[in-house]
């Protein structure tokens, strides 16, 4: 009995010690070395202040931006809420808001369908990206406030237009800070305009 007691507990104490100790630290100093931007995050500095995430989404206000899918997790893209709605398809909150939002975007641009992804939530509410459509949509409200021609913001939109994984594994995307800050690079707004969306734009986490 005493025996079984002393290799449980020898037993604890070594898993504890190699599982909850050495393998963390071994992989954490693992991933610095070898993948240091993935491993903290992606982020993206400019002017020596972080202004993002690669892989985390965030909410942009201004015309002059591009806008990215809603959030589940609100407006500010509250990363304390994380997740879907869980609203199912038939669930008349959840019918109302995407009409609403349709209503909206169609009013914006009248001359095209609204891509789905505009008005519908990630699971995580924090997709980075948008499809190839949806930024197509957005083109003409962002060259009108920025004053550029139409033309100009597609080159910018095909830069930042990622393909397949590998080929084959899920859709092209647009990831949306990549693409607005490289708008705000090639063509700066004016400051009232930027200013619309400061607020809505800093990362939230």
């Amino acid at each position: 009995m005493k025996r079984n007691l002393l290799t449980a507990v020898l037993m604890t104490l070594a898993t504890t010690v190699l599982l909850g100790l050495i393998y963390p630290l071994v992989v954490t100093g693992l991933a610095q070395i070898m993948f240091p931007d993935k491993a903290n995050g992606q982020l993206i500095e400019r002017n020596g202040e972080v202004v993002g995430s690669r892989i985390i989404g965030q909410g942009f206000a201004s015309p002059a931006y591009f806008h990215p899918r809603p959030s589940a997790a609100g407006n500010g893209y509250d990363a304390a809420n994380s997740g879907g709605s869980n609203l199912g398809p038939t669930n008349q909150k959840l019918i109302d808001r995407v009409r609403a939002d349709t209503a909206a975007l169609q009013a914006e641009n009248r001359d095209k369908p609204v891509p789905v992804d505009l008005v519908t939530t990630s699971a995580s509410g924090f997709d980075p990206h948008i499809s190839p459509a949806a930024a197509d949509f957005q083109v003409p409200r962002v060259a009108q406030t920025r004053g550029m021609t139409g033309e100009e913001v597609q080159v910018l939109v095909a830069k930042h237009t990622e393909g397949r994984q590998l080929g084959f594994l899920g859709e092209p995307r647009v990831n949306v800070l990549e693409l607005n800050l490289e708008l705000d690079a090639a063509h700066p707004v004016a400051k009232t305009a930027s200013a619309a969306g400061t607020a809505s734009n800093k990362p939230s986490r």
